[in-house]
């Protein structure tokens, strides 16, 4: 998913417990997959901000630059105005939007079945 796309709120929401529970049966489980989502979304916003933040790098850095230079203020406002990566990780976990799997679980399943 596109993090700039997001729907995902940008300040604190309460949510019930048990909604994280649904999809995976363990809370500790939900939280993993989360943070690992969080992450990968943490990443990408990075990668991008510098690339965009990397046109406007100049050989001779100069502190009367930086603060001249407009578009490099407004790119870094619209990514801090974006909502965090936890809080996009958990709205995309619990709407579903976030494929995850457990190898352990799968292998106890296949054992079960013999």
């Amino acid at each position: 998913m596109d993090y700039k796309k997001s729907k995902a709120p940008t300040n604190t929401v309460t949510h019930n417990l048990m909604d994280f529970c649904e999809s995976t049966g363990n809370i500790y489980e939900s939280v993993v997959i989360m943070s690992k989502r969080a992450n990968q979304i943490s990443q990408q916003m990075k990668e991008d901000l510098s690339k965009k933040l990397k046109e406007f790098a100049s050989a001779n850095d100069n502190l009367e630059e930086t603060f001249e230079n407009r578009e490099q203020i407004e790119i870094s406002r619209y990514y801090e105005k974006l909502p965090k990566p936890t809080l996009m990780a958990a709205d995309e976990f619990l709407n579903g939007r976030v494929y995850f799997r457990n190898p352990a679980k799968e292998k106890e399943n296949l054992n079960t079945d013999l």
